[in-house]
């Protein structure tokens, strides 16, 4: 049965959304202790065929041998001097290690659940849902457009975005189609001089093409904040630890994990003036740039010298409706995935990994979740939800 697929596998360590590296990077200097685990949502149902595991298997074993390149080291140390040496140090000595990985098949659900010291795990998420969306298409042999129509449609979507004048990047490595689509992506979008792209999520793409790693942090910073200091603090003291770690770099803050309202009023004028802008990832995205506008205004900063960055689910047609509501209102920039790199004839993934809690003191587990701005959409355990609700003083 497995004979006419390749082999899904990872060319570099580096190959990975940047946050994940800033997240290990400020975890290895603040919580080299904490053990959490994440599990994986299958959200679009998808039948996993006979042997799936097995071949899951197989590559997380061999991602065992990825490693830091010399080249590599150099790039993150010309391009990423925030990081610091010691850090990329650690990440030159860094292995992947198989055994924080459990997988399970049951007929065609798939299970697979990751536990470990925080500093270690936090890598696994990104490019295990790589695998899991390439590996899916190569076992149930959907054929893909071929690479002419891939690199058309991606000059399309890329000389809109130019019409339009808006900064835009790419930020489509967990739900892919393959390593080579990403490339063929890639390959197009740095190929058009004028362009309005700027730079990659995935560090190994950036690295390749020569443009920018682009990414903060991710929802699990502050879920882990909730578990560890409580859901009230979750927001601030997320905040003030990034701000401790890279002192105004990487100056983003993801506004959304315990609902859009919470956190700004929780990002008093200090935070609104040390962070550059806020990315938005979940609701109406046109409501949330009316909410940062007047928040911003509040405070009496000019929203035009501020920025968001979009990046949920977004489609051309999106980004051309926020950009006609937003411009010359606020600054605005696009993270754009699947639209990218999984527009290619067959139905994209709708997986993720998500970190599902953190050990405490006393060796419990704790329960993380997440309050999305989608209402009924909210991530965890159930009791936890209506707790941090209660908390929270957030209604449905």
């Amino acid at each position: 049965m497995l004979e006419d697929y390749k082999r899904a596998r990872l060319f570099s360590i580096l190959d990975n959304d940047f946050y994940k590296f800033t997240m290990q990077c400020a975890v290895t200097k603040l919580f080299p202790r904490q053990v959490v685990k994440y599990e994986f949502i299958n959200r679009g149902k998808h039948i996993y065929p006979e042997g799936f595991a097995d071949e899951l298997s197989k590559a997380i074993k061999e991602m065992s041998k990825l490693k830091l390149s010399p080249e590599e080291k150099i790039f993150l140390k010309k391009t990423c001097p925030y990081l610091g040496l010691p850090y990329i140090d650690f990440l030159e000595g860094y292995r992947y290690d198989p055994s924080e990985v459990d997988i399970e098949q049951k007929g065609s659900e798939l299970k697979v659940q990751i536990s470990g010291l925080w500093y270690r795990t936090i890598l696994w998420e990104v490019p295990l849902l790589s695998l899991i969306s390439e590996l899916y298409y190569s076992m149930t042999g959907g054929k893909r457009e071929n690479d002419d129509t891939v690199i058309r449609k991606t000059l399309e979507k890329e000389r809109k975005f130019a019409e339009l004048q808006v900064p835009f990047a790419e930020f489509g490595t967990r739900r892919r189609h393959s390593y080579e689509v990403h490339r063929l992506v890639m390959q197009a979008l740095t190929s058009v001089k004028g362009s309005t792209f700027i730079g990659s999520s995935n560090v190994h793409m950036a690295m390749l093409y020569n443009v920018k790693p682009i990414g903060t942090h991710a929802h699990e910073w502050f879920m882990f904040h909730a578990a560890e200091y409580g859901f009230k603090m979750a927001n601030p003291l997320s905040l003030e630890h990034w701000i401790d770690v890279y002192r105004g770099d990487l100056g983003v803050a993801l506004s959304d994990t315990y609902t859009t309202d919470v956190f700004f009023q929780q990002f008093d004028k200090k935070f609104a003036k040390l962070f550059d802008g806020v990315r938005h990832d979940s609701g109406d995205p046109i409501e949330f740039a009316q909410k940062t506008i007047k928040h911003y205004q509040k405070h009496g900063i000019n929203p035009l010298f501020k920025y968001i960055i979009f990046s949920d689910a977004l489609t051309t047609e999106k980004v051309e409706e926020i950009t006609h509501a937003c411009k010359g209102k606020i600054g605005i920039s696009f993270g754009i995935g699947t639209h990218l790199t999984n527009d290619v004839g067959l139905p994209a993934s709708n997986i993720v990994i998500k970190l599902m809690g953190v050990k405490g003191i006393n060796n419990e587990w704790i329960p993380t979740v997440k309050l999305s701005d989608e209402k009924g959409k909210h991530s965890g355990n159930p009791k936890m939800i209506e707790l941090a609700k209660v908390f929270l003083k957030i209604k449905d």
